[in-house]
């Protein structure tokens, strides 16, 4: 069976003082033990003087097994192994950038993964020579995953890598060839769509509408007409009748920011 176990990024170990996204393991003598998400669930470790910067009165309370959350990187030594974090030292801000990486990151590989699991291949060789590479190109392969959306050839079959074959002569050579076959192509592409295919959000409001006077209804009609203009292709309103005064007004769009509350 294919080998579906890999870190999400290119580099095996994080940088120092950067957050990264833990799950706690199990609670020892001296702090926790847990295992880095993002990196192939290497273990690190939380002492307890950093968990928190106020005097801590209840461990479990500051820390529990399973849970996931961001911790910072204070050291590591990459020939052992070892490396130590801390979650006093993340701010609010570093935390949310953190959280938000990882939603895309788990997204990413949970892609790959499927990729990987379809074909039948590992899953790092298809990091090399397509993950990675996006991620380099685009600072997010959850960037590049959008476009792929709507634009697979753009950003797919501009990758490269460099194979070495032994020639007829037994000298060997270096040849540049497409990172992507139409297999690969097709199994990614299909997910990716499957999985990231944004969906319409549709807002629905009932409302009252009454006029007093005597040519009211001309009056409330002439509201609902103002109201659809409102709308637009991306963002059509629709106003029904339910029956006097009730009516209903829905709306719907692909993009999140439009809609704005009042």
């Amino acid at each position: 069976p294919p080998n579906l176990e890999c870190r999400m990024y290119e580099p095996r170990f994080p940088e120092v003082d950067a957050a990264v996204m833990i799950q706690v393991k199990h609670i020892a003598d001296m702090g926790a033990y847990v295992s880095l998400l993002e990196y192939n669930n290497i273990e690190g470790m939380i002492l307890f003087s950093e968990l928190s910067r106020r005097r801590i009165r209840s461990i479990s309370s500051l820390i529990k097994v399973g849970r996931q959350e961001p911790s910072m990187v204070l050291r590591v030594d990459r020939d052992k192994g070892y490396i130590d974090l801390s979650k006093r030292r993340v701010s609010e801000e570093e935390a949310a950038t953190c959280e938000d990486r990882y939603n895309k990151s788990k997204l990413v590989h949970s892609i790959m993964r499927h990729a990987a699991d379809t074909l039948g291949v590992d899953l790092e060789p298809l990091y090399q020579r397509i993950g990675w590479p996006l991620y380099r190109r685009y600072g997010h392969a959850f960037e590049a995953f959008k476009l792929i959306v709507t634009d697979p050839d753009g950003v797919l079959d501009v990758l490269t890598y460099e194979e070495t074959v032994v020639g007829p002569d037994g000298e060997e050579v270096t040849k540049v060839v497409p990172a992507v076959t139409p297999e690969v192509k097709d199994a990614l592409v299909k997910n990716i769509r499957r999985r990231m295919t944004p969906q319409p959000l549709k807002i629905r409001a009932d409302v009252e509408m009454k006029c007093f006077q005597f040519d009211g209804v001309l009056h409330i009609k002439e509201a609902m007409r103002k109201a659809e203009a409102a709308g637009n292709a991306d963002c059509p309103v629709k106003i029904k009748l339910v029956a006097p005064p009730l009516y209903v007004l829905t709306t719907q769009t692909l993009d999140k920011d439009t809609f704005k509350f009042h």
